[in-house]
């Protein structure tokens, strides 16, 4: 429950494990011979402190089933980039379409345990005291309420920590606020850097820009730049506005791939990694193989291992299918060389120009026209991925995606259909395709960010599910446009969950379209 509990720390969990609330949360955690907050505000400690949960459960780096719930088996699975293909009693798999609702609670209950209630704290403390701090946190919550709200849509942002009930913002109500704070960072920092002062993140933040003020308003420059392109096709007008505030701030957006935004896992520790090598129950989906394999994409071999099943070649595994045991699909390609890391990427360099690419055709003042911009990203994603021969790659007009063929069961067997080539093309719609197809191939491994821009574009094609166990629910052509309320609000938080239902405008299901999902052309 999201409520004025938040004030004592006191949230109730029932998920995997049990967790105890109290009423006199602080009396019982306050150490009588520790430092006190006066000693711990000298050296800002008693803010310091409370950045680092956002750095590791953001994308959960440090903890692997952990990571599972919270995405591997939601968008990694629906964006076509992975798949677990493990029937879980054959039935209750969200690959299918039915939705475990154990499973797609923990996204929610996590960030608001451990990211949300921490940059709440920091806003208490620094707010109107220390403005870099607090600027700081609004960055980083933009970037978990970003997430929060496309999976779900509705959630809690305005009343969080107030006394009232926790009543649920709109998904409109939600990236407005995101803008706001944006602004608010944006200008603060800003105005920083021109006055000379020297950055107080340093020693804090985990990120690859070990406290630079700048490189943190670029992000949050490109930040405003994905979230104005997700409402594109909703408010334009306002998408045109905060995309073009973006790229033409001083700073600007990100531009090489120095400025890709990563974090380092604590315990070194790439958990994609883990769940395929480890565990054996993460592959290659069949639409990576169809598509990097019909360009004969290089960046295939840094993103996944040949199989065992055709040594030499990569072979993937179609998404929501018969499963016939967790061993069946064990010989096809596991993951590569980019997942052996702890590093985990909150958005890289490719992704900035692709956006940009996208709002020059759509007639936005991107810095330069369409083209040379998604060229730019092409190259951005060869370079950061180390492998050669972007300008031949770029040029190319003939090779596309290829047919699939399922090795074991050749029932699952199907033609290519995000038949695209790589070369710009003469159209605006087949240019938006091409787009966003290197966009998701650039993105990988964040399928929570491939499957948002699949669901508002619906590029690039993937192939449908024919093992559909919704029950009619989730249709197989539209496919899982959202994931449900919680479990965890339902039983805490009924009366918040009901103000959601209200403003998502349908109905508590997988099928229900977010705000920015519009059902309509892309231009």
């Amino acid at each position: 429950m999201i409520s004025n509990k938040i004030k004592k720390t006191a949230i109730c969990l029932s998920l995997l494990a049990a967790f105890s609330c109290t009423d006199n949360f602080e009396e019982i955690n306050t150490n009588p011979v520790g430092a006190g907050t006066s000693d711990l505000e000298q050296n800002f400690n008693n803010i310091k402190s409370l950045f680092k949960p956002s750095f590791n459960r953001m994308y959960i780096c440090d903890v692997t089933w952990q990571y599972q719930i919270q995405q591997s088996l939601q968008a990694d699975g629906w964006s076509g980039y992975m798949i677990t293909p493990n029937p879980f009693k054959y039935v209750e798999i969200n690959n299918n379409y039915v939705l475990n609702e154990g499973w797609n609670t923990y996204a929610w209950d996590d960030a608001y345990v451990n990211i949300i209630a921490n940059l709440y704290k920091v806003e208490q403390r620094a707010k109107g005291k220390y403005d870099n701090f607090y600027s700081w946190s609004l960055i980083i919550k933009a970037v978990a309420m970003q997430r929060i709200t496309d999976m779900y849509g509705p959630a809690v942002m305005s009343s969080y920590g107030s006394d009232g009930p926790a009543v649920y913002d709109s998904q409109q109500e939600i990236y407005t606020q995101m803008f706001k704070d944006l602004d608010f960072a944006v200008n603060d920092l800003t105005a920083r850097i021109t006055a000379g002062e020297a950055s107080v993140f340093e020693g804090t933040d985990l990120s690859s820009y070990n406290g630079k003020y700048a490189q943190w308003v670029k992000y949050a420059n490109s930040m405003r730049l994905r979230l104005a392109m997700r409402i594109s096709k909703v408010d334009p007008a306002l998408a045109k506005t905060e995309a073009e505030k973006a790229v033409n701030h001083p700073l600007g957006v990100m531009v090489t791939n120095d400025d890709v935004m990563k974090i380092k896992s604590p315990v070194d520790l790439n958990v994609i990694d883990q769940m395929s090598h480890s565990w054996a129950g993460l592959f290659m989906g069949a639409d990576m193989e169809s598509i990097l394999g019909g360009y004969e994409d290089p960046r295939i071999s840094k993103y996944w291992e040949t199989s065992a099943i055709s040594p030499g070649e990569y072979k993937g595994v179609r998404t929501g299918i018969v499963y016939p045991t967790a061993t069946t699909y064990a010989a096809f390609s596991q993951t590569g060389p980019r997942t052996k890391t702890g590093e985990i990427t909150w958005m890289s360099t490719a992704e900035v120009y692709f956006l940009r690419a996208e709002g020059a055709l759509r007639g936005w003042n991107m810095g330069g026209d369409a083209q040379s911009l998604y060229e730019r990203g092409i190259k951005a994603s060869f370079e950061q991925n180390g492998v050669a021969g972007a300008e031949a790659y770029i040029a190319d007009n003939t090779k596309t995606a290829k047919d699939y063929v399922d090795l074991i069961e050749p029932k699952n067997n199907t033609p290519a259909i995000n038949n695209v080539t790589v070369a710009w093309g003469a159209d605006k719609e087949t240019n938006l395709q091409k787009i966003i197809t290197q966009k998701w191939i650039a993105t990988y491994p964040d399928g929570q960010e491939a499957w948002s821009e699949y669901r508002r574009t619906g590029y690039p094609k993937l192939f449908r599910i024919n093992n559909n166990q919704s029950g009619g629910v989730i249709s197989t052509e539209f496919g899982v446009r959202r994931l449900p309320f919680t479990q965890s609000e339902k039983a805490n938080n009924p009366k918040g969950v009901e103000s959601g239902l209200t403003k998502l405008g349908g109905a508590d299901t997988g099928a229900t379209r977010l705000w920015w999902d519009v059902n309509a052309p892309n231009f």
